[in-house]
């Protein structure tokens, strides 16, 4: 009795420019835990910031020493560079989900960028309120603005290294599907801190 083996067929290498797939035996499975870690990140820090912003909401109505400040424009200015930086990322996952790699790294590069424009001028604004003589002591306002302001940077910090990892993935042609939930679970983070910045300056806004 003749026993024929079935024929393997390996699949041939991914067409040029779309990177080898690092997914490993179960996609689904590591896609999920890659949501659930940002999920518990993301509540992380919602329960940072709420610490933060009733700590702030109960010192303030404890004494009547608390001095408000006119927040400098260039805040504000940095929400709009954020949320075009946002929008650039949210168009570069689409575009990598369309397979139109030459679009992805075109909006990819552009949120990066922009994200580091947004450091940029969040430091031109703490040099500004330093100016202005608004320092982290100067009064609890100051130092709760410096706080916060602060530790929203160095969350951006984190996603903005994120961001240049996937481009860098990306340039070199290593971006393949294994990657492409590192990409959503940058987006989502990255929207994320756009939301909370927006929200920072409304807190300053009523209750600065």
């Amino acid at each position: 009795m003749n026993v024929y083996a079935p024929t393997v067929r390996h699949p041939g290498p991914p067409p040029a420019g779309f990177g080898g797939d690092d997914s490993g035996s179960s996609p689904g499975a590591a896609r999920r835990a890659a949501f659930t870690g940002m999920i518990v990140l993301l509540a992380a820090v919602v329960m940072l910031f709420a610490a933060f912003t009733s700590a702030m909401v109960v010192r303030k109505g404890l004494s009547d020493d608390w001095v408000s400040f006119k927040v400098p424009p260039v805040f504000w200015v940095n929400a709009i560079v954020l949320v075009f930086s946002s929008l650039a990322v949210e168009l570069a996952r689409r575009a990598l989900h369309r397979g139109r790699r030459q679009a992805f790294n075109l909006y990819w590069s552009l949120a990066s960028a922009a994200g580091l424009v947004f450091l940029a001028l969040q430091i031109t604004g703490w040099r500004e309120l330093q100016n202005a003589g608004v320092y982290l002591a100067t009064n609890p306002s100051n130092s709760f603005f410096y706080v916060l302001t602060v530790a929203h940077a160095l969350h951006l910090g984190g996603g903005l290294a994120a961001l240049f990892y996937i481009e860098g993935q990306a340039l070199t042609l290593r971006l393949g599907p294994g990657k492409r939930t590192a990409v959503d679970v940058t987006a989502v983070y990255w929207h994320f801190l756009d939301g909370l910045w927006i929200y920072l300056l409304l807190l300053f806004r009523l209750w600065g």
